[in-house]
């Protein structure tokens, strides 16, 4: 293969992958932007990232014990849950899902929960029988994941907005989902109290909080997947709109304040819709002029799976145009199929990044094998290959990178200020190493699989599934060509060589649980979100090292039962 300083296509390759840098100042512009938002989210209401309470104000030790069910309502698919948690940070799940009949999803509310009442019957009948005794000490608490835009005014009570995903139910706008399920509920005499609606970003932090090891409380749960957010313990003080006036006080009703803390919703996906600081290039212009929310959700738009794959198509384009990609060339016979996906707006899976980047084949066969399955390009040659695995790694890089900055901010805003909140107060938390240590193992699993008595089950819209299978086959083709890479598993800080993180003591950490294809799968994803908080003037390497960060999974299923069972406390 030509060298780079002899290949015109490699030369402009690069070229363009520079345009996706994203350099240590606009890092911390990015971080102080987020601050700025998120207290004036804090603060007011009609902000442009919202921050909305979500009356949940505790989180899991790993030492809760019982059996809890969640139900998930996100699309076409409903799934019935029910979690046993041992209190060792170990919980078994059972589950069951069932179709929702298309009839339904354009008919009355009452025909939709009483539907869903009749599955949480059947489940119950079947796994948990012993609560249909009429004893209301066996009533089982209920976590409900519904997965459409409602106003929610408790822990348990929440008003459509409206629906999304091919549902149309007019008489259930302005209702609270949590009234109409528990009413089809007690209809049917059910030992079962909807204790709780959630946000599986919420979930994803509490499933990381009960799993995590050590007695550390998780900060933060992020979904870095499909789509991106972030949901975050603060401090009640500080979430000033809810407390403004009396017609806010009023507004927002009661909430158990005796910790102090309550979850906040972040909705970071639309951090900085004004493009103050963030990235612009002209791939992510012509993204979002062919996207069905045009400046909605930039931040998310340069971060999320679903539109890497897109970025990336527009910067195969102009590497086409004015660089020869795909070109034939002497001892090729590079094609390109009619309507290929490599015209077709939206037809590239953020997988085939992941797969690109992660290729270490003999002259990147694989890749060229996936130019022509996903891109319709028959006969690619290496130069092309390397030319597109160059683009992709720069487009994932950024990705990585951006993730930094609410994880960063967050630290900054939470940890960081009560610390130095303490010292003013004369109280010492800096890290003393004359001091005997606390070693935290954060090297591999900390615990045993969980115990799942069924296939998990995922209710997302029908692009996440096409991107997660993408991910399996990645998966199988990593483990057939190419090093194993575990995802991450309590991953250790980029400092560490010896897979363990140690500090003064243990709540010096800073515990993480992330959720989604894109950190779990993503090449070097958490290896370039770490540099990134290294280059935080605040972080540095000094808080970067503290930071753990563990997979989550489930938070629709598990995160709801988990927020049941605070809700009761």
């Amino acid at each position: 293969m030509a060298s780079v300083a002899s290949s015109p296509l490699l030369q402009r390759a690069h070229e363009i992958a520079a345009e996706f840098d994203y350099p240590a100042e606009q890092v911390n512009a990015g971080v102080a932007e987020f601050l700025r938002l998120l207290d004036s989210g804090l603060n007011n209401e009609n902000q442009p990232m919202t921050m909305i309470p979500t009356y949940v104000t505790s989180v899991p030790n790993g030492t809760e014990k019982g059996v809890y069910l969640a139900v998930d309502l996100g699309g076409t698919n409903f799934r019935v849950c029910s979690i046993t948690l041992h209190g060792n940070s170990q919980f078994t799940l059972t589950q069951a899902k069932s179709a929702i009949p298309k009839e339904l999803m354009t008919g009355t509310s009452h025909e939709l929960f009483s539907f869903l009442a009749r599955k949480v019957a059947d489940f119950v009948s079947e796994h948990h029988s012993e609560h249909f005794a009429e004893d209301s000490e066996h009533h089982l608490r209920l976590g409900f994941t519904f997965s459409f835009p409602v106003d929610q005014k408790g822990i348990n009570k929440g008003y459509l907005i409206r629906w999304t995903k091919g549902f149309d139910i007019k008489d259930a706008i302005g209702q609270d989902v949590c009234e109409l399920l528990q009413r089809e509920i007690d209809a049917l005499k059910l030992p079962v109290v909807v204790a709780a609606l959630v946000n599986d970003t919420v979930g994803t932090l509490m499933a990381r909080s009960y799993t995590s090891p050590g007695k550390t409380g998780t900060l933060l749960g992020a979904i870095f997947g499909t789509g991106t957010n972030g949901a975050y313990v603060e401090k009640l003080h500080r979430i000033g709109k809810m407390t403004a006036t009396e017609e806010a006080r009023a507004a927002y009703g009661n909430y158990d304040t005796s910790t102090g803390e309550m979850v906040i919703n972040t909705e970071w996906g639309s951090f900085d819709n004004a493009l103050n600081v963030l990235p612009n290039t002209s791939y992510d212009q012509a993204l979002d002029r062919n996207s069905v929310n045009p400046g909605i959700q930039m931040f998310e738009k340069r971060v999320s799976g679903m539109f890497l794959g897109e970025i990336l198509r527009n910067a195969i384009l102009k590497l086409k145009d004015e660089a020869g990609l795909f070109s034939p060339r002497e001892g090729s016979n590079t094609t390109i199929h009619e309507n290929a996906n490599v015209y077709r707006p939206w037809t590239i899976d953020t997988s085939f990044l992941s797969l690109v980047e992660a290729d270490t084949s003999p002259n990147l066969q694989i890749s060229r094998e996936l130019m022509e399955t996903e891109l319709g390009v028959t006969g690619a040659s290496e130069e092309d290959a390397e030319a597109v695995r160059i683009v992709s790694r720069a487009i994932g890089r950024r990705s990585a990178r951006l993730s930094a900055v609410p994880i960063a901010a967050i630290i900054i805003s939470t940890k960081l200020r009560e610390e130095a909140s303490k010292v003013d107060e004369g109280v010492d938390v800096s890290l003393d190493q004359d001091r005997k240590s606390v070693e935290v193992d954060v090297g591999g699993d900390q615990q045993a699989d969980p115990k799942i008595d069924d296939d998990l089950f995922d209710d997302r819209p029908l692009l996440t599934h096409v991107y997660d299978g993408f991910h399996s086959a990645w998966q199988w083709l990593r483990n057939k060509f190419t090093r194993k890479t575990a995802p991450i598993v309590d991953a250790p800080p980029s400092g560490s060589t010896s897979g363990k993180m140690v500090s003064g003591c243990e709540d010096q950490i800073i515990d993480l649980g992330v959720d989604g294809s894109v950190v779990e799968y993503y090449p070097s994803f958490e290896r370039y979100l770490r540099e990134a908080l290294v280059d935080v003037k605040e972080i540095g390497e000094k808080v970067e090292k503290r930071v753990r960060i563990g997979v989550a999974k489930d938070g629709s299923g598990v995160g709801a039962a988990l927020i049941a069972l605070v809700a009761s406390l």
